[in-house]
């Protein structure tokens, strides 16, 4: 079980490196780049910033519960889960958006028009899934929680 549990953590450790990665080396770019940030770079730094945290934490809570495909190993409503289903897809989103904000391509947030759509097929999978496995604990839950 322990081995379980270190390796859960392992992964859940290497998926938050890169975005991490790539949070620091913007962000030290924009230290390096003399001259004031624009209002829309700087709006997207906060987004992608605060994206990032709030992401990184719903990763950890949902420890080894995370999976590519939907399936149901626990209910996790504790932490950020006791508000929000699915923090994962909507931090994960509002931190892509402002990354591209923050970076000065805005024309890149097209890419959202593709990225929502499917995070909600995917949560609504998932959705299912849940329902299917724990019935009316998931139906209170899901009652008391945004998306």
């Amino acid at each position: 079980m322990e081995d379980d549990m270190s390796s859960a953590h392992a992964k859940t450790m290497i998926m938050i490196a890169l975005p991490a990665a790539i949070v620091t080396s913007t962000l030290w770019t924009q230290i390096r780049t003399p001259g004031p940030l624009p209002l829309i770079r700087t709006i997207g730094m906060v987004l992608a910033i605060s994206g990032f945290v709030f992401w990184a934490a719903a990763r950890i809570q949902l420890s080894k519960s995370f999976s590519i495909r939907a399936k149901a190993t626990a209910l996790v409503t504790p932490g950020i889960y006791s508000k929000i289903r699915n923090p994962v897809y909507l931090f994960g989103t509002i931190f892509t958006a402002g990354l591209i904000l923050w970076v000065g391509k805005p024309i890149w947030l097209l890419a959202l028009s593709v990225m929502v759509p499917m995070q909600v097929t995917r949560a609504r999978k998932e959705a299912q899934v849940l329902e299917e496995k724990f019935g009316d604990a998931y139906r209170a839950y899901r009652a008391k929680t945004w998306f």
